[in-house]
């Protein structure tokens, strides 16, 4: 049984994201799989890059949503959505959620001209790729789970998270470690949330860090889910250059990209789980109990609500359905995750993708906690 045939109704599937969708599937189904995906993931670049400069060089996914001034296409959340969904469903590891959805927006929303004029064309050709570096979780940092304008989150003044400060030439220098970065390992820039001023102007700036800067040091991490590779990233007096211009909204662009990116990160645990109950449906036998048949329709039924939920939240990017349609997901991924493994061991991969994405953008409680405090559906008791 394939579930993406339980596509909710209100998807807008136009004959060019049809098309996408079909192209997409196609070659992911040559290039990814579970074992194309750990001969990757165990390179040292932890991703396939000739299935990238595919997707990017036949599809134009790296600058599906850039503006067309920039080499992109101009297109939004709505037409991302399934690319993400797809690549979710085959647990392909690829730069596109570290740069195309995290980074890109970040660059086009806080970047001043020249600094788009240099950098966005060089990701849309997908000849850059991009990873953000934040310290005490990607998750707060992006205004999922909590209000990145509270805590210390980046560095608070205080010892610890990255701090940074003015040098003598007016430049800046970056002190400081992030854990958890995905893709932190080989992206060719690094975008660095880091806090300055002390507590007399203290606040949260982003800055940009190629990857060949002096005291930059990077190490890969060992993952739960090897398709999701993160690096530790530590700043040892490295050079850095402030993205955009002061005075500038960092904490509003962050929070408002964690709710685009959101809608994204569902679709891919949508394609995951619709993979995993596909998986699992596949290994019913024919003599085997009612209850289990109920079981499984019941978790086609989740992946539907799931689906439908993703793909509102992306034609509404601003709104809070994102974390909402995200929590979900996540749920779905986990339960159809755990069916298909207790029917086969070979199911791992999609038991771990789900609990490294609760752990890295969840619990799904705590997201659904946040968007009811937001939207005041709950009153206090949502915090």
């Amino acid at each position: 049984m394939d579930t993406s045939q339980f596509a909710p109704p209100t998807e807008p599937l136009t004959e060019e994201r049809q098309e996408i969708r079909r192209a997409l599937r196609e070659l992911l189904g040559e290039r990814a799989g579970a074992r194309e995906d750990h001969a990757a993931t165990t390179a040292p670049e932890g991703g396939d890059t000739t299935l990238w400069t595919r997707l990017s060089g036949t599809l134009g996914l790296a600058g599906l949503t850039l503006p067309e001034e920039y080499g992109g296409a101009g297109r939004g959340p709505a037409e991302l959505a399934p690319v993400c969904e797809e690549t979710g469903r085959a647990l392909a590891p690829s730069p596109l959620l570290a740069t195309t959805v995290l980074a890109a927006p970040l660059l086009t929303a806080l970047g001043t001209p020249a600094q788009r004029a240099e950098l966005l064309p060089r990701v849309a050709g997908s000849t850059l790729t991009c990873a953000l570096a934040v310290p005490s979780g990607t998750a707060l940092a992006l205004g999922l789970t909590g209000d990145n304008a509270d805590g210390d989150w980046s560095g608070g003044g205080r010892a610890g998270g990255i701090q940074a400060a003015r040098a003598t030439d007016g430049g800046w220098r970056l002190y400081g470690e992030a854990a958890q970065v995905l893709d932190g390992h080989t992206a060719g820039l690094l975008l660095v949330a880091a806090h300055t001023g002390g507590f007399a102007r203290s606040r949260t700036l982003l800055f940009l860090v190629p990857a060949d800067a002096p005291g930059l040091v990077r190490t890969r991490q060992p993952a739960l889910d090897p398709t999701r590779p993160r690096a530790t990233v530590q700043f040892r007096d490295t050079g850095a250059e402030l993205l955009g211009e002061e005075p500038a909204d960092v904490l509003g662009a962050l929070a408002a990209t964690g709710r685009a990116a959101a809608a994204m990160l569902a679709a891919e645990a949508v394609g995951a789980a619709a993979a995993a109950l596909d998986h699992a449906v596949g290994r019913v036998r024919s003599r085997e109990r009612s209850a289990a048949r109920h079981r499984l329709a019941d978790l086609c039924v989740q992946v539907g609500t799931a689906r439908s939920l993703t793909y509102c939240a992306a034609r509404a990017p601003g709104s809070e359905g994102g974390p909402l349609a995200l929590a979900h997901a996540l749920e779905a991924l986990r339960a159809t995750a755990e069916e298909a493994l207790a029917r086969d061991e070979e199911a791992h991969p999609y038991f771990e993708r789900a609990a490294s994405d609760e752990l890295l953008f969840g619990p799904a409680r705590r997201l659904r906690a946040r968007a009811a405090e937001r939207t005041g559906l709950l009153g206090e008791e949502a915090a």
